[in-house]
C-alpha cells in the first residue's frame, strides 16, 4: 500500500499527530509525509490512501490546506480511500469548530471514499500542547485506519 499524509501546522501540534499517523502507516505501507506548503504539484498517481490533517482555525482547515485541495485536478481524488483529522480545542464542536468535518465534506464532494469518520485531536490551548494521551490516540486511530483499508481491499 502507498500512503500519503498531507498536513498543515501552525504551532506544531498537527505535525506531531501527522508524524504519529505516518509512523504507524509506515509499518505496513510505503508512506510519505508532506507538509501542505510543499505539496504543490504533488503526483497522486499510485496512492492507495490519502490522509489529510489540519489545525482548526475559524471552524475550518487552514487556507493553505483549502488552497491545496482547490488546486487538485478535477477527478484526481475520485474513489481514493482517505481519512481526515484535525487538531482543535476541547469543547462542543459548534463552539470550537472542526477542520476535519469541513475537510471531510470537501473531499467527499471531490469523490473520495472516507475510510473512517473525521477525527479530532485535542490541544490544551491554541498554541498547544496536545492534551495528554492524544498522540497515543492518534496511533490507535492510524492502526484502525490500516485495518479498515486492508478489510476494504479484500475481495
Amino acid at each position: 500500500m502507498n500512503a500519503l499524509v498531507v498536513y498543515d501546522t501552525v504551532y506544531g501540534n498537527t505535525e506531531q499527530v501527522a508524524r504519529a499517523v505516518a509512523d504507524v502507516l509506515g509499518t505496513g505501507a510505503n508512506t510519505r509525509l508532506v507538509r501542505v506548503s510543499e505539496a504543490a504539484g504533488l503526483d497522486l498517481a499510485g496512492i492507495d490512501l490519502l490522509v489529510l490533517g489540519s489545525p482548526t482555525h475559524g471552524w475550518r482547515p487552514t487556507p493553505a490546506m483549502r488552497e491545496f485541495l482547490d488546486r487538485l485536478p478535477e477527478g484526481s481524488l475520485r474513489n481514493l480511500p482517505a481519512a481526515v483529522f484535525d487538531t482543535r480545542l476541547r469543547g462542543i464542536r459548534v463552539l470550537t469548530g472542526s477542520a476535519a468535518r469541513s475537510l471531510a465534506k470537501t473531499v467527499e464532494r471531490m469523490g473520495v471514499r472516507l475510510v473512517l469518520p473525521p477525527e479530532s485531536f485535542v490541544v490544551v490551548r491554541s498554541e498547544g500542547p496536545l492534551a495528554e494521551g492524544e498522540l497515543t490516540r492518534a496511533m490507535e486511530w492510524a492502526r484502525a485506519l490500516v485495518e479498515r483499508v486492508a478489510a476494504q481491499a479484500k475481495p
